[in-house]
């Protein structure tokens, strides 16, 4: 049986906006005297900003009270959002637009599920806004990936079956979080190592070429 719908994560598989975030978080960390290394960056991929603050803060000399790390989180938001403004259309990754349309073709239904609550201003960003039957982000989930909550939110307003829906994901917590949603997997990027997903891609068109291959792209009277 072919796959119904495929759904992608956003940062790291659509665009990277690793250094907006690296940057923005390097200045917080710097605002208060504590050590921030692109290592500890990665450390911060699929999981939500207040989650991301917390790791941030293993590093800090002194306590924080809740009000004062809302503001920080706050402060990197704005920080990060202005950064956005960086994107183009030239921003998207190689071969996406050419995917969606092979995917549409097809009536496979495409979905972004993102904890980022920036995702629909990053898609509108690099021109793919209108470009998904379904759009999750960070505002319409409580738990973050490796919770699988944003995954099986985005196949529910498809109407699809986790069974029978793919998810690219950049992130070994992305990857856990469809594992344990009953998705199928494809890492692609930094998650591509991590021999947790159930299949490689070294970019986002080989998911046309496994679901050929495996027999999940076309229905079988096609």
């Amino acid at each position: 049986m072919r796959f119904q719908a495929v759904l992608f994560d956003l940062d790291g598989v659509l665009c990277s906006t690793d250094q907006y975030h690296y940057q923005a978080w390097k200045q917080i960390a710097d605002s208060i005297n504590t050590e921030f290394t692109e290592r500890d960056n990665d450390r911060l991929r699929g999981i939500s900003r207040m989650e991301s603050l917390e790791i941030l803060l293993e590093k800090c000399p002194y306590t924080l009270e809740p009000r004062e790390k809302e503001q920080l989180a706050e402060e990197k938001n704005r920080i990060y959002r202005k950064l956005l403004y960086g994107l183009t259309t030239q921003s998207a990754a190689d071969g996406v637009l050419e995917l969606l349309k092979e995917l549409k073709s097809k009536n496979i239904m495409t979905a972004v599920a993102s904890s980022s609550k920036n995702a629909p201003f990053i898609l509108e960003r690099i021109g793919l806004r209108d470009a998904f039957d379904v759009v999750v982000d960070g505002t319409m989930i409580v738990k973050s990936k490796p919770d699988p909550e944003v995954f099986l939110t985005a196949a529910r307003k498809l109407g699809a079956d986790p069974g029978e829906c793919l998810v690219i994901e950049d992130a070994v917590a992305g990857i856990e979080a469809a594992r344990a949603g009953g998705f199928f997997c494809a890492a692609i990027g930094e998650a591509a190592s991590c021999g947790k997903a159930d299949y490689v891609l070294e970019s986002l068109w080989d998911a046309i070429i496994l679901m050929k291959q495996e027999g999940r792209y076309e229905n079988e009277e096609l």
